[in-house]
């Protein structure tokens, strides 16, 4: 697989994400959906603690890659929803720092939400995975 950063801007890469990736040569995508910050038995943990929301969520979404064969380095894409924007933007370096560490800066838009499907959540991500 070769991954090809598209940045007809440079801002976005300091803040871990590129504003396109042309991807190719890969055999295989991975589509993942929403990862919450929830236990195995699917209870919201950690609440009202956006920086531990957003770390298990993460997890949740490695969690996903490797049942797939995949890690963090394979996303192409990264979907962040949020109930509170504001709250989320101190506490970015917890998903930032976990990318960073992946070598890797995908393609992202963050919104802000009205509420998640289980409340109490604060955020999720959804992504695309290639290998």
């Amino acid at each position: 697989m070769e991954r090809t950063a598209i940045n007809p801007v440079t801002w976005s890469e300091a803040l871990g994400f590129n504003q396109g990736e042309l991807v190719s040569g890969h055999t295989r995508t991975l589509y993942v959906s929403g990862q919450t910050a929830t236990g195995d038995d699917g209870k919201p943990r950690h609440d009202g603690d956006m920086a531990a929301q957003l770390a298990l969520s993460v997890d949740n979404v490695e969690a996903v890659l490797a049942e797939a064969g995949m890690s963090l380095a394979n996303l192409v894409r990264l979907n962040v929803y949020t109930t509170d924007v504001d709250q989320l933007f101190p506490h970015y370096g917890v998903l930032a720092a976990r990318l960073g560490a992946a070598g890797v800066a995908p393609t992202s838009t963050m919104l802000g939400v009205t509420r998640l499907a289980i409340p109490g959540l604060l955020v999720e991500l959804e992504g695309i995975a290639v290998a």
